[in-house]
């Protein structure tokens, strides 16, 4: 069965997934621009969006460039997440809304939120019922493959939220146990995938192109979602797609290129946020990731994790490109 949202030419299409604190706005326009088919905000709470929290709607912001995009709610409420969704709907207009089952984090779970709304499959389906109430919009959701080993049932889960109407699923296949520890089971994405007619996106370790073909080959799964992998190479999506449709895999960006595209992507949230040196801050993880695995990354980094302005950047990655440990980058 074909996506109910636009996704783009490519056969298997690749998404980011949404990841807070990374998959922000400028980050996704850089990674659409890179060969990402379809992107995906930030998880974003029900409540904050329904009672108008001004840092909520901050994160529902973004550009024509991000289409085809979904922004992702969670809740373990069913009225307050059929408001989120008619208001997300009516105000932002993304391409579809996506339910986050899959947050395993506590300050979330606690409040039965995220993963912990697997404990309870029939809250799951009136959640996914009250969305799909307050919008015209395609609903999907992501999920894992249950609350805890002994709970664990991705398949059981998948129709349950198949026949409360959502029209595609993304699973993570590791408990909220598991959090991101041990190996992502893929085996699990082909059962799903097995056992519903609505497309199946695969998540988890995907740390490279190649992976991305190897899940789909193994899985048969429809669309395939990068998260982490996409940490300071937002490339990988060109790539993936490439291996996807059968052709020839992009090089990786030589080092120059690399700290290029790390400005560019600096330059872009610099435009994007109202406070500069707060955003130079918190950039401060994506410059990390950009030269992690480079000679003498580790001094490196530690420059770049203490930055406080966006112009000091530049000078750093200056420095490195005149410094002997660029001939050995380039000779590696």
């Amino acid at each position: 069965m074909r996506f109910p949202y636009p996704t783009g030419p490519s056969a298997v299409p690749v998404f980011l997934a949404p990841m807070a604190g990374v998959s922000e706005s400028p980050f996704r326009r850089l990674c659409r621009a890179w060969g990402a088919d379809v992107v995906v905000t930030e998880f974003l709470s029900a409540e904050g969006i329904r009672r108008e929290n001004e840092a909520t709607l901050n994160k529902l912001r973004f550009t024509p460039d991000e289409h085809p995009i979904g922004v992702q709610i969670f809740g373990a409420e069913p009225d307050a997440m059929r408001e989120a969704a008619a208001a997300v709907t009516d105000v932002f207009q993304p391409d579809y809304i996506d339910i986050n089952f899959g947050c395993p984090v506590k300050k979330v779970v606690k409040r039965n939120g995220g993963s912990g709304c697997l404990r309870d499959l029939d809250l799951v389906q009136s959640v996914i019922r009250a969305v799909i109430s307050g919008t015209h919009l395609p609903v999907t959701c992501k999920i894992r493959s249950g609350w805890s080993e002994e709970m664990r049932d991705p398949v059981k889960i998948a129709l349950k939220c198949q026949e409360a109407g959502v029209r595609a699923i993304a699973l993570h296949p590791r408990t909220r146990t598991q959090m991101y520890t041990g190996h992502a089971r893929w085996e699990e994405i082909a059962m799903v995938k097995e056992a519903v007619e609505i497309p199946v996106i695969g998540n988890g370790d995907i740390k490279t192109a190649e992976d991305a073909l190897r899940m789909h080959r193994e899985t048969g799964c429809d669309a395939v979602m990068i998260a982490r992998g996409s940490f300071g190479q937002p490339w990988i999506f060109k790539q993936a797609r490439a291996l996807l449709d059968g052709l020839p895999m992009p090089a990786t960006p030589a080092v120059e290129e690399r700290f290029a595209i790390a400005l560019d992507h600096a330059r872009m949230v610099q435009a994007y946020e109202a406070d500069p040196i707060g955003a130079a801050i918190e950039f401060r993880k994506h410059l990390g990731w950009y030269v992690k695995g480079l000679p003498n990354s580790a001094d490196l980094r530690k420059k770049l994790h203490a930055v406080n302005d966006f112009a000091e950047v530049e000078g750093i990655f200056a420095e490195y490109l005149a410094s002997p440990w660029m001939r050995e980058a380039e000779a590696a």
